[in-house]
């Protein structure tokens, strides 16, 4: 039997038609063809174990597929994302003790991409080591800079160039 003389079955169809390909949760699109729990690590700052803890919370089967959910579920799943941090335990969040206001938070999406934005440039506007290292381009968290990282010149002998100058002064 090929792929060619499969033919959808009714059961099939009306699955299909129940199913949301899209789940929307803040700014991400989320695809509802996956697992519950495959489908939130896609979003930024939740790996697999928030994403695990989220359908634990929101009291959701994590191996059903997000697109088929009922709404009231979705919804559930969603509340339980935005407000993370009041559900996760204090370790597990990735923004403990704030900066300016001392909150443990748990951000996801956009403004965790905003949050890290404002971060290092505050560490560049008072020169820390690590704002330094930002504002020069190279390796902030240790890595060996010998000799990986480099990005100016080129590395090695260019003999092309070597000979062209030879034979310029072999002309002379």
């Amino acid at each position: 039997m090929s792929a060619e003389d499969h033919r959808d079955t009714p059961d099939e169809q009306e699955d299909d038609e129940d199913l949301q390909y899209f789940v929307r949760i803040g700014q991400t699109d989320l695809d509802g063809t996956k697992t519950v729990e495959r489908s939130l690590t896609e979003m930024k700052g939740i790996g697999q174990r928030a994403a695990r803890l989220v359908a634990e919370t929101a009291e959701v089967d994590r191996t059903a597929t997000f697109g088929r959910l009922d709404d009231e579920e979705i919804e559930g799943v969603v509340d339980v994302v935005e407000n993370l941090d009041d559900h996760a335990p204090e370790w597990m969040v990735n923004r403990q003790k704030e900066f300016y206001t001392g909150e443990t938070t748990h951000e996801v999406g956009s403004d965790l991409e905003e949050a890290r934005r404002h971060d290092i440039n505050r560490m560049k506007m008072i020169d820390s080591y690590r704002g330094v290292r930002h504002k020069r381009g190279q390796k902030v968290r240790g890595q060996r800079t010998k000799s990986t990282g480099r990005t100016e010149g080129t590395i090695g002998v260019n003999v092309e160039e070597i000979r062209e100058e030879q034979e310029e002064e072999g002309d002379e």
